[in-house]
């Protein structure tokens, strides 16, 4: 995201943000630890952009597939209670239902490596119809080669992680 898309600054989402960078830069420990702090301080019922950027990068920081998908699960269910207008004071160009695509491969990839195929091939059709919603950019390519490759992960009944 540009500087010139932020419509407001928000303390956490930078904060969020930095934890992201840490992870990226391989110290997973501190970004995890960093974000389970912002995640204490936002709250279960806090602002739904928060709780759902926090619970979606806190959900790949994890250990365990079963770790993983709970807080993927999380993200889901905080996207629920946020609306356009709330992501749009945090960047303007952002549409919640373009989201979605994004949250559900990731279950679907967490339900694929935790040997729930059903679970996963739901969320994966989930996650097809908002595909058309993603912009035709690098980030769009990533979401629709994702859905490719767990698709054929699901239909090959692997649990391996996918390479990167």
């Amino acid at each position: 995201m540009s500087e010139a898309s932020t419509v407001h600054e928000d303390t956490v989402m930078a904060a969020i943000g930095a934890a992201v960078e840490q992870g990226r830069a391989g110290d997973r420990a501190e970004a995890r630890d960093s974000l389970t702090r912002l995640w204490e301080s936002v709250g279960e019922n806090g602002d739904a952009l928060h709780r759902c950027s926090i619970a979606h990068y806190l959900a790949d920081l994890q250990d365990t597939v079963a770790d993983e998908l709970a807080w993927d699960q999380r993200a889901l269910a905080a996207v629920t209670d946020l609306d356009d207008e709330r992501a749009r004071r945090f960047d303007e160009s952002l549409q919640v239902r373009a989201f979605l695509p994004s949250l559900h491969l990731n279950l679907a990839d967490a339900y694929r490596r935790a040997g729930r195929p059903d679970e996963a091939r739901h969320h994966l059709a989930a996650a097809a119809v908002g595909l058309d919603l993603l912009p035709d950019d690098e980030y769009g390519s990533m979401i629709r080669t994702g859905v490719t490759r767990v698709s054929e992960a699901v239909a090959a009944a692997s649990q391996e992680p996918l390479s990167a």
